[in-house]
């Protein structure tokens, strides 16, 4: 894992374990193990950048906490937590308190634990995947309730984090289509429409990073766990970190139903934007008027419940070695822009103009 972290350029987030073998004979949380972990890290030659004390302590007994485990418990630990990492590791953000939930529970933990915290964090699935019992069907996953989730359950920690934690920044340190290793459409390019106004919504929103659940594991893994293949979701995400720079602007258009627009200077190009336009109606296309000329990168997909993706009309497929292909746009002239039914379109312009991205 240290090996991968260094070879893309990905700083390593974690959290500890909490279970017996993690406590002492008082039952008491001990750093012993994480001393070991952190140590080791070292070593290796690789470096935690910032860890959560546990992973979703909304989810106790998940987590291996002692029965009756509670706020006031997870507080002692945290505060042994936080102590130790301050000692020890003084260069780690300590993240907090990476709950999936918003509710009295989630309340209590976040705020036994927000004087200690320098990063807000928590997890969001926009419902239960089928093999948790869950209800959602493909056919919901391009509507604007469904998009819209991923912005509600931001409103809730944005609310916690203003009473309880102000001015401390919020990292989504997990998230997919639904819980429990996601629906079987998290694999497609139905779910790609939810994945990129997820990022489009929140960095407007004033989130720095989204970690998403998994790079190869289940039905929501980037890659197929067989075969290692990129699945649609990774295409987008790689089109995101290549087009979508870290500033964000006001695209200036009026929020539609179906229809989401989000603006950021572009990656790697001085004076140069970026828009992401998504076009989640299944009917209707729409249209856009931009006054300069732009590339286009237009995912499509047959059928959205397709495990393969288009770009400007080519399937995206590895090359030789597994090598990525070239993802090149297609040139657009300046005035109206058309966008088909449940398509996803990246646009760049260079030479833009706009004072933020000089």
């Amino acid at each position: 894992m240290i090996e991968f972290s260094r070879a893309v350029d990905a700083p390593i987030v974690t959290s500890f374990a909490i279970s017996a073998g993690a406590r002492d004979a008082t039952g008491q949380w001990s750093p012993e193990q994480a001393r070991q972990l952190l140590a080791f890290t070292r070593s290796a030659g690789g470096r935690i950048a910032a860890a959560e004390f546990m992973n979703e302590p909304d989810l106790p007994t998940i987590g291996g906490a002692p029965d009756g485990y509670d706020a006031a418990a997870y507080g002692r630990d945290f505060a042994a937590f936080r102590a130790f990492m301050k000692d020890t590791a003084p260069d780690v953000t300590i993240f907090g308190p990476g709950t999936i939930g918003a509710g009295a529970e989630a309340q209590a933990l976040f705020a036994a634990s927000a004087a200690g915290i320098d990063t807000v964090s928590y997890h969001h699935y926009g419902a239960l995947s089928a093999r948790c019992g869950g209800d959602r069907k493909a056919r919901h996953a391009l509507s604007d309730e469904w998009l819209a989730r991923a912005g509600k359950s931001l409103a809730l920690y944005e609310t916690l984090r203003d009473q309880l934690a102000p001015g401390k920044p919020i990292w989504l340190t997990e998230t997919a289509d639904t819980a429990c290793g996601g629906n079987r459409w998290a694999k497609t390019f139905t779910d790609t429409f939810r994945y990129l106004d997820q990022l489009g919504r929140l960095a407007k929103a004033g989130v720095q990073v989204v970690m998403h659940n998994t790079l190869a594991a289940s039905d929501y893994g980037l890659l197929d766990e067989r075969t290692h293949l990129p699945r649609p979701n990774y295409w987008a995400a790689l089109l995101w970190r290549r087009l979508m720079g870290t500033i964000v602007l006001d695209a200036g258009v009026a929020e539609q139903s179906g229809f989401h627009v989000y603006a950021h200077c572009a990656r790697d190009m001085p004076d140069g934007i970026a828009l992401l336009v998504i076009n989640s109606d299944r009917r209707k296309q729409r249209k856009l008027i931009l006054p300069a000329a732009s590339q286009r990168y237009t995912l499509t997909s047959a059928k959205p419940a397709d495990s393969n993706v288009q770009l400007n009309g080519a399937t995206l497929l590895l090359g030789a070695a597994d090598r990525i292909p070239v993802l090149n746009g297609d040139a657009a002239v300046a005035g109206t822009i058309v966008f088909a039914p449940a398509t996803i379109t990246f646009l760049t312009v260079a030479d833009a103009g706009n004072a933020h991205c000089r």
